[in-house]
């Protein structure tokens, strides 16, 4: 079966546009029969908080969502992440990178103006440095990230919101300079281990979708399918974000809004339920059509974020 997953990264407490997102991934696991797993994107030691991934479960139990075990948490599959980065260098697919992120930045500015290249795409300075080059700057104290040979090439892929999507494929970041693996590498890494066949997220995420395609195919896996969904934003258009008031269920709580409550608010944004309807998670399933799914994001109200009339 193809088990669906929902994948938070505990920097932050979960707002109303991540639950949305949680919402919707559950939906699409549980109408077809198939497994929910929650993973635990908490690669970065610095910005990780256990005190968040503690109140993200309670948040997805507070609006009705159940999951199946195991929890995976990447932290602790730092020797998988390692293990598969060494099978990418054993392809002489992969570079170190000695470019400083103001370089990066500045190169990139030009290469985003290629059709369809991804965001902050790399211009490939240092994929061709000899040996000397390389050892001048280690020498002058400049540590590497570990780059994988994308050079311009395209991947296309039918997303099951989103529809036909094509993306170039720069040479991005597989390990960062501090030795963590990076993201894109550690969820195709982990979404392979764990079977995910289908992948629900917010369309943020859309212009990385090939690299992660790229490297499936390196590994040889046979990589989900992807479901990008629009993201909330607030009442001017910006993405939701902690600056723009009740961002979350407690935000809510303490405007007078119950977690019953909200998830209702999230039913009405996505057409399965009346404003103010009350509506179970289980009546939410029977009602769910994937094809039905909203294709525009939805601009939260100033008032849902303000008050609780």
């Amino acid at each position: 079966m193809p088990d669906g997953r929902f994948a938070p990264s505990p920097s932050a407490r979960l707002h109303l546009g991540n639950l949305r997102t949680a919402l919707i991934a559950w939906l699409f696991a549980r109408s077809e029969g198939d497994r929910f797993l929650v993973r635990i994107e908490d690669l970065d030691p610095v910005s990780s908080r256990e005190e968040h991934i503690d109140t993200a479960f309670a948040d997805l139990a507070a609006i009705g969502l159940d999951h199946d075990a195991p929890v995976l948490r990447q932290s602790e599959r730092r020797e998988r992440h390692e293990e598969a980065v060494s099978m990418l260098v054993a392809t002489g697919e992969t570079y170190p990178c000695f470019c400083t992120r103001r370089e990066i930045l500045a190169d990139a500015e030009a290469a985003a103006r290629a059709p369809h290249a991804p965001a902050f795409a790399y211009a490939g300075t240092c994929r061709d440095l000899g040996a000397r080059d390389r050892a001048e700057r280690e020498a002058a104290g400049r540590r590497p990230t570990l780059r994988v040979r994308g050079q311009g090439r395209s991947f296309r892929f039918d997303d099951l919101v989103a529809g036909p999507t094509e993306g170039m494929i720069d040479d991005f970041v597989i390990r960062r300079a501090d030795g963590v693996p990076a993201y894109n590498l550690a969820v195709v890494v982990d979404d392979h281990d764990q079977g995910i066949g289908e992948v629900v997220r917010g369309d943020d995420l859309l212009s990385t979708t090939p690299r992660q395609l790229f490297l499936a195919e390196l590994f040889g896996f046979d990589p989900p399918s992807y479901a990008h969904v629009p993201l909330v934003l607030d009442a001017s258009g910006e993405r939701l974000a902690k600056r723009h008031g009740a961002v979350t269920l407690a935000d809510q709580a303490e405007l007078g809004r119950s977690a019953a409550q909200v998830r209702g608010l999230l039913a009405a944004s996505l057409g399965l339920a009346a404003p103010d309807e009350p509506v179970s998670a289980d009546e939410l399933l029977d009602r769910f059509d994937r094809r039905a799914l909203p294709r525009l994001p939805w601009s939260m109200p100033i008032e849902l974020l303000t008050s609780s009339a």
